[in-house]
């Protein structure tokens, strides 16, 4: 059945004040700032809002570098209390992407996920800080990976330069998430898609003063911000497949007889792949797949695989 969720990415530059002013007014600031960016998106009712790496961090070519964590031990909770209570009013999930410290003194650079009610429902540590995160600002790498449950599905998260890293990849490639949040200061340019082919997932990014994007899990961009407009809202579904053409598509003019505009086949093209959605409340897409005898790419690959593991399949 069609699972349809909303998301929200939002990716203005950091946000510039002046190093001079005290703790209290730094944090009134930031707050009134992502107020006003929240409010851009507010109006569309979205399921989730996806901002950038370390949001809440003033710019720092106008904000001096000794005074970022003194800045950050006086903010202590209040931007996640802020868009906990944004959360709540909301009916939203929003991620909470900063610097965190934790109960030893030592720092991550981190992402909460703050559900619906205003709670934390899960979080994430960047497993690839670059060196100077560490030599510079003590923040140490974090190990963990998990898949967080939503209402809707499953999502898992990278920070910035966390797409550079195969093992982060192969990881979520096998846990398959609904979803790959992105927040970030890089954007990856075609690295993006090619997390969300590998993973079958969609895959929002919020990145500072750079496109903020939705893509699809065959890797097309469904959504993007632009220069004038640092924000974009788009409605996914996740009730949705791989397929590889091969046999498969064979099926497909009887699916599309049967199923009209309830079944979307999605081709990106030269990928020898496409996306399945139902867009109906009465059947599924693993339902289609039963009934029509239907192969999922991974299955496909991994059927070819075997078949030439088999002995005497392979040159001597």
């Amino acid at each position: 059945m069609a699972n349809y969720v909303k998301i929200s990415c939002i990716g203005p530059h950091p946000y510039v004040m002046d190093g001079a002013i005290p703790n209290e007014q730094a944090v009134e600031l930031m707050i009134a700032n992502w107020r006003n960016q929240l409010e851009q998106v507010l109006p569309d009712r979205p399921d989730l809002i996806v901002l950038p790496e370390v949001f809440d961090r003033p710019f720092m070519r106008g904000y001096p570098h000794e005074r970022i964590f003194d800045y950050y031990r006086y903010r202590k909770h209040r931007l996640r209390d802020f868009l906990a209570e944004t959360a709540r009013d909301n009916n939203c999930y929003i991620t909470y992407p900063t610097h965190l410290e934790m109960a030893d003194g030592s720092w991550r650079n981190g992402v909460q996920l703050i559900g619906r009610r205003g709670d934390i429902v899960g979080g994430y540590h960047k497993n690839h800080i670059v060196p100077a995160e560490y030599d510079r600002n003590g923040v140490l790498y974090g190990k963990d990976a998990d898949l967080v449950a939503c209402d809707f599905g499953t999502v898992a998260f990278a920070i910035c330069f966390d797409l550079n890293f195969e093992a982060l990849r192969l990881q979520y490639e096998s846990l398959k998430p609904d979803l790959i949040v992105f927040p970030s200061m890089y954007h990856g340019s075609f690295m993006q898609r090619y997390w969300a082919y590998s993973c079958r997932s969609y895959f929002a990014g919020a990145v500072a003063g750079l496109p903020c994007t939705v893509l699809n899990p065959v890797g097309e961009v469904v959504a993007s911000s632009s220069p004038q407009f640092p924000f974009v809202t788009t409605t996914i579904n996740l009730d949705r497949a791989v397929l590889h053409i091969d046999e498969n598509q064979l099926r497909f003019g009887e699916m599309k007889r049967k199923y009209g505009d309830r079944l979307i086949i999605r081709d990106p093209g030269y990928l020898n792949a496409v996306l399945l959605t139902s867009e109906s409340d009465s059947f599924t897409v693993d339902d289609v797949i039963a009934e029509f005898g239907l192969e999922t790419v991974d299955g496909y690959f991994n059927r070819c695989l075997t078949h030439r593991a088999v002995e005497g399949h392979v040159e001597k």
